[in-house]
């Protein structure tokens, strides 16, 4: 073999030891960049995540350092004033006050005021609020809104739940001193209707303020004329002590700031999921 031909076989051999040093470095350098995509998405998913994290964090210590506060606060107050006057009317020390009160309600019946507290008892009644359950619920559920229509569902049954538990372990008879317009059953304390309207037409003031901001004051003031008209109906009427109206009106709030909380970390949770979801994208 000639110098000639070693020499080009020699560079042949070197030729085709460069293309394979071309390939590996090639193929390490994709692997290296399959890799670096890895990472980074590693990296922007990990980073969605704390976002996530730190988003609903400061989103829920917002919801307990504002007006959740306020309404945490009324609860527990409630809850105090509610036990109060559970213990007293035990010992039966609230009969003399709650008995005055109501002989001086009698003093201003007439025909008239009769049949106008009549009527606002009824917006009071189980068929008034199970029927507006089922009315608002229903066009909530069918607007998609379906967080607040089970809302509304839960604070009406809860509430009438809660009031005839309460009722059993009480056992509170009804006041006797007149004969009545209306007839009533099961126990006293705490009163029902003052409850669970409290309840019922509270959570619809809420939804209804959150909807309709500029008529926020309108719709509490009227919210609570309302439930206040239906606990003193309870009073002119007769079937209900005084302490059993103020005990409803505590319990009802407890449940109702429970509800309402309730809704609104769920709004919460909900608005930072679908931030998450739009970030992922």
């Amino acid at each position: 073999m000639s110098v000639l031909e070693k020499l080009s076989e020699k560079n042949s051999v070197r030729r085709k030891a460069d293309r394979r040093s071309d390939k590996i470095k090639h193929r390490s350098g994709a692997i290296e960049q399959w890799g670096a995509i890895v990472v980074s998405q590693a990296l922007i998913d990990f980073a969605t995540y704390v976002n996530f994290s730190i988003l609903m964090r400061s989103k829920l210590l917002s919801l307990l350092s504002t007006i959740r506060l306020l309404g945490l606060c009324a609860a527990a107050f409630s809850i105090w004033l509610f036990a109060e006057i559970a213990d007293e009317v035990l010992e039966q020390e609230t009969t003399t006050l709650d008995t005055q009160i109501l002989l001086a309600l009698k003093n201003l019946h007439s025909p008239l005021l009769d049949q106008i507290m009549t009527g606002i008892t009824f917006l009071g009644e189980p068929i008034s609020i199970i029927s507006l359950c089922l009315l608002f619920g229903g066009i909530l559920w069918k607007q998609g809104r379906r967080a607040e229509a089970t809302t509304i569902a839960i604070a009406a049954g809860g509430s009438a739940l809660l009031n005839y538990i309460l009722k059993g372990i009480f056992s509170r008879s009804r006041p006797a001193l007149w004969d009545r317009i209306v007839d009533v059953g099961y126990y006293s304390f705490p009163s029902g209707h003052a409850m669970v309207s409290l309840v019922m037409y509270g959570i619809l003031g809420y939804l209804m303020a959150t909807r309709f901001p500029k008529w926020r004051l309108a719709i509490a003031v009227l919210t609570m004329i309302l439930v206040g008209a239906i606990g003193l109906s309870r009073l002119y009427l007769g079937v209900h002590w005084p302490t059993d109206v103020i005990a409803g009106y505590t319990a009802g709030i407890v449940w109702l700031v429970t509800c309402i909380l309730s809704l609104q970390v769920w709004r919460i949770y909900r608005s930072a999921k679908a931030n998450s979801q739009e970030l992922n994208f």
